[in-house]
């Protein structure tokens, strides 16, 4: 793809794609515009960096489509004092997003290829305020530990409680939960130690997390 077909695409992608959907944060279309989706792309795929799609990822995964992760970060009003963690680092490049936002990223994925390529395209870009781990996040991971922002990158049937108690007063929480055919995107912040309040943003439909627990369903 030569430079200018790149650059006019990036631009297309931010211009066309992500500002319509109701996008008002200056700050996440600038950062969208800077950091290179295309460098996270598998090479044959190369070519939908900038498309409104999913983008298929090794292990049965994908990329989220980029209007999704900008309202993603725009839900999240990340600062840049924040604690991050994200369950599911995938190709990196939602990675590489919340790193530019906050102060750390914590990002867990339980396939290894992920975040050794992840870990390898962060360190082209010079970012380092990420630490990347293997492991099946969605039951938990550093319990105990309190966050400012929790991301879950794909979808779950039920959102276990232990998400919310590992947020900070003040924290947000996005995940989008349900089943296929429509699944519901929500911010959950926690107002105080016993207020959580939670706003659905829009619907949705992207692949579950492996390993997400199933809800209870009766047998007839």
């Amino acid at each position: 793809m030569p430079d200018f077909n790149l650059e006019q695409a990036r631009f297309n992608m931010v211009e066309q794609q992500i500002r319509p959907w109701n996008m008002f944060d200056q700050r996440v279309l600038d950062l969208m515009a800077e950091v290179p989706r295309e460098q996270f792309v598998p090479e044959k795929y190369r070519h939908l960096a900038f498309a409104d799609t999913e983008i298929p990822l090794a292990n049965s995964q994908v990329m989220m489509s980029p209007k999704i992760e900008a309202r993603i970060l725009q839900a999240l009003m990340i600062h840049p004092s924040d604690n991050v963690l994200e369950i599911g680092t995938g190709s990196g490049y939602f990675t590489a997003l919340l790193a530019k936002s906050a102060k750390h990223v914590d990002s867990v994925d339980i396939f290894e290829d992920f975040v050794e390529s992840a870990q390898s395209k962060l360190n082209s870009l010079n970012i380092n305020n990420v630490e990347l781990s293997v492991g099946d996040a969605i039951n938990g991971w550093h319990i105990g530990n309190n966050y400012d922002v929790i991301v879950l990158t794909g979808s779950v049937p039920i959102l276990q409680p232990h998400f919310q108690e590992q947020l900070k007063e003040g924290g947000g929480l996005f995940a989008i939960v349900g089943e296929q055919p429509v699944m519901q995107a929500q911010l959950i912040n926690r107002i105080t130690e016993d207020d959580i309040e939670t706003q659905t943003l829009f619907e949705t439909s992207i692949t579950p997390l492996l390993g997400a627990p199933e809800p209870a369903r009766f047998v007839f």
